[in-house]
């Protein structure tokens, strides 16, 4: 006997944010790799470039655990683009400054980013687009803005920034 699947009554949101998050991410994964650089490569050049950041700092705005973000940094300075140095502002914090050849590097991985999300969004007509992007935005800043407290921690999707 075989039993029947429970009826489902919402659309499978998680199923729709993963699926299209995986595809994006590969197709960022992708585009960045014909300059060399990973996703998290890019993310943390475009912040360090922002304001004089740590690499703890960095780490929790790409969401990298510590390991991940030694590796970056690490082949970010072997590939010259960014290196550690002294904070101006505490001597006991080091920051990742960031080339004038990763400053070049970031903006060309910036107009990759953006037009990856541009081809993205192109698939659907403009109102949609926006629609979309303003709902995003308001669930990230409203009712999915953290995580909860789980009895078994969530497995967080890869990231590839």
């Amino acid at each position: 006997m075989t039993a029947m699947a429970p009826a489902r009554t919402e659309p499978d949101l998680s199923f729709l944010l993963d699926r299209t998050s995986h595809i994006l991410r590969s197709r960022m994964s992708a585009a960045l790799a014909e300059i060399g650089l990973t996703s998290r490569m890019h993310c943390v050049l475009v912040h360090a470039l922002e304001e004089e950041r740590t690499q703890v700092q960095l780490a929790e705005l790409g969401d990298m655990d510590k390991t991940t973000m030694v590796v970056t940094v690490d082949a970010l300075e072997a590939a010259g683009l960014a290196e550690r140095r002294p904070s101006r502002t505490d001597r006991r914090a080091r920051i990742i400054a960031v080339t004038d050849e990763g400053a070049r590097v970031a903006g060309q991985s910036q107009e990759i980013v953006d037009r990856v999300h541009r081809d993205a969004l192109a698939a659907l007509p403009e109102g949609d687009r926006t629609v979309l992007l303003r709902t995003l935005e308001h669930l990230v800043a409203d009712d999915l803005a953290h995580p909860v407290e789980a009895p078994r921690a969530a497995r967080r999707a890869r990231q590839t920034r």
